[in-house]
C-alpha cells in the first residue's frame, strides 16, 4: 500500500505509518460496510446537489446521508479498535520503564472497555425503550432501530476487543 505524504505535519506526528489493510473477517466486513455507506453517503448527496442545479431535487437526501454516516462511524469505530488506531500519548508511554508502561496498558484497556461498554448499554437501553415505537425517518421513513442495533453492535465488539486486549496487557502480552 502506498505510504501517505505527511510532510507538513511531521514534525507533530511521532510515528507516521501506512494505513493498514484489514487482516481479520470482523477486519473486512466493518472496512467493506463502512466503504460502502460512506459511497452511499457521497452518491446520496452528490446527486442531490447536481439535482438542485438542475432543477430536480432529491427529496430525503439528508437522511440517507444520516444514515450512512451512522454505518460509517461505527464501522469505524470498530476498525480503528481492531487495529489499535485509538489516540494514545506516546511521548508519555514510550518513556516510561516497562512495568509502567504495562500499568499504563492495564489501565488504558479497563477505561475504554468500560467507556465502550457503557455505551452498548446506554445505546441498547435506548434501542430496546423505543423499539415498539416505529421510529422512522420524516420523508423516507427510513427505520431507526436497525441503525440503533449496528451501533450498539459496534460499540459492544469495541469493548470486546478491548477486554481481549486487557487480558493480554494483565498475562504481559501488550
Amino acid at each position: 500500500m502506498a505510504r501517505i505524504a505527511v510532510e507538513p505535519l511531521a514534525d507533530l506526528v511521532d510515528d507516521p505509518r501506512p494505513l493498514e489493510e484489514p487482516r481479520s473477517l470482523l477486519g473486512r466486513i466493518v472496512f467493506v460496510t463502512g466503504s460502502v455507506a460512506l459511497l452511499v453517503a457521497m452518491s446520496s448527496d452528490a446527486i442531490a446537489v447536481a439535482g438542485r442545479h438542475i432543477g430536480i431535487p432529491l427529496l430525503g437526501s439528508i437522511e440517507v446521508v444520516q444514515a450512512a454516516a451512522s454505518v460509517t462511524g461505527a464501522s469505524a469505530i470498530v476498525g480503528a479498535t481492531l487495529v489499535g488506531a485509538h489516540a494514545s500519548i506516546h511521548i508519555v508511554t514510550d518513556r516510561v520503564a516497562p512495568p509502567m508502561r504495562r500499568l499504563l496498558s492495564i489501565s488504558a484497556n479497563t477505561l475504554a472497555a468500560l467507556f465502550f461498554a457503557i455505551l452498548t448499554l446506554g445505546c441498547g437501553w435506548v434501542a430496546w425503550d423505543l423499539h415498539a415505537g416505529q421510529e422512522q425517518s420524516e420523508l423516507l421513513a427510513l427505520p431507526i432501530l436497525p441503525l440503533r442495533i449496528f451501533a450498539t453492535a459496534a460499540f459492544g465488539a469495541a469493548a470486546a476487543i478491548f477486554l481481549v486486549r486487557l487480558a493480554g496487557a494483565i498475562r504481559g502480552r501488550a
